[in-house]
């Protein structure tokens, strides 16, 4: 698989009931995890830990569900750095972006001089998102930033919708069998797109696999934008992994209704969730689900 995956010597250790042990050294394959530099017009962003790949939809889906563009047409271009290492390297570990109308910071006014761009209070800075932003795995929306400041910029009218618990129960096992970086690894994190069918069920549309749970999700929603379909205003996504307040903020940017997990969410996601009437289910296992946030519809 590339740079998706490695391999490393491991050693395994069985404990016997005696408390004696033994142990075995063979080859294991691991997931990769390399730094993501994102420069816009030159200027560094941020920086995240991901699994290499999808990189260009990685970018479009943190700068929109962050606020910094509104359309694909915002960027120009994307592409890696050319640059190398000392030892003549590319690491294909820095990304350019260009964007023609800058980031939302400041502009010129006919003399000349910078004045702020009117943004609104609530739209994120470059200077302000570089603070919010972590250089680690965790990065997202800044954590003291509030749930009222950040409805505030949803790009989206939001109208949300019930779900069938039948139906979605089956997802998860739908999702893990395209799952291929973690059935090698166990170290990926899975963020699907599915899309409601005629027959009152889901098909899988998209499926994005990363280190960070964050980053899979903006895989899929720079796949979206990329693609001319958001707002995914029909669509649902089913992570992998727990449903933090960040994963619930990108699918609300995205106009996407609901989310199931298959771990527990977290109580700013579950606030978040339930002030816009979004859709949020966790535990979910072949035979039930925790809905914390949202509506059931028949399973008729």
């Amino acid at each position: 698989m590339g740079r998706i995956t490695t391999g490393f010597p491991v050693t395994q250790v069985e404990i016997h009931a005696d408390g004696r042990y033994g142990t075995d050294t063979r080859a294991d394959t691991v997931i990769v995890e390399e730094p993501l530099e994102i420069r816009v017009n030159g200027t560094s962003l941020t920086t995240t830990m991901r699994t290499p790949g999808h990189d260009i939809e990685l970018a479009h889906g943190f700068l929109f569900s962050e606020g910094l563009i509104a359309s694909k047409e915002d960027i120009s271009t994307a592409r890696y750095c050319a640059g190398t290492t000392p030892d003549g390297v590319n690491t294909y570990n820095v990304l350019d972006i260009d964007m023609p109308h800058g980031l939302p910071e400041e502009t010129a006014d006919t003399a000349g001089a910078a004045q702020p761009i009117a943004l609104g209070a609530d739209i994120p800075t470059i200077d302000a998102l570089k603070r919010c932003t972590l250089t680690t795995s965790a990065c997202g929306v800044c954590g003291t930033a509030s749930i009222e400041q950040l409805t505030k910029r949803l790009p989206f009218a939001f109208t949300p919708q019930a779900f069938n618990p039948a139906a979605l129960v089956k997802l998860p096992a739908v999702a893990r069998k395209q799952q291929v970086a973690f059935r090698k690894t166990g170290g990926s994190h899975a963020a699907s797109l599915f899309l409601p069918t005629d027959n009152g069920g889901f098909d899988l549309h998209l499926l994005r696999e990363d280190v960070g749970r964050h980053n899979a999700l903006d895989k899929v929603i720079g796949s979206l934008l990329l693609e001319d379909a958001l707002p995914a205003r029909d669509a649902l996504i089913v992570m992998s992994s727990r449903a933090s307040f960040e994963l619930v903020q990108k699918a609300l940017m995205a106009g996407i209704p609901g989310l199931v997990a298959v771990g527990a969410p977290t109580s700013l996601a579950v606030e978040l969730a339930r002030s816009e009437g979004f859709f949020l289910a966790g535990f979910a296992k072949p035979d039930r689900l925790n809905v914390y946030s949202g509506e059931l519809s028949s399973t008729a």
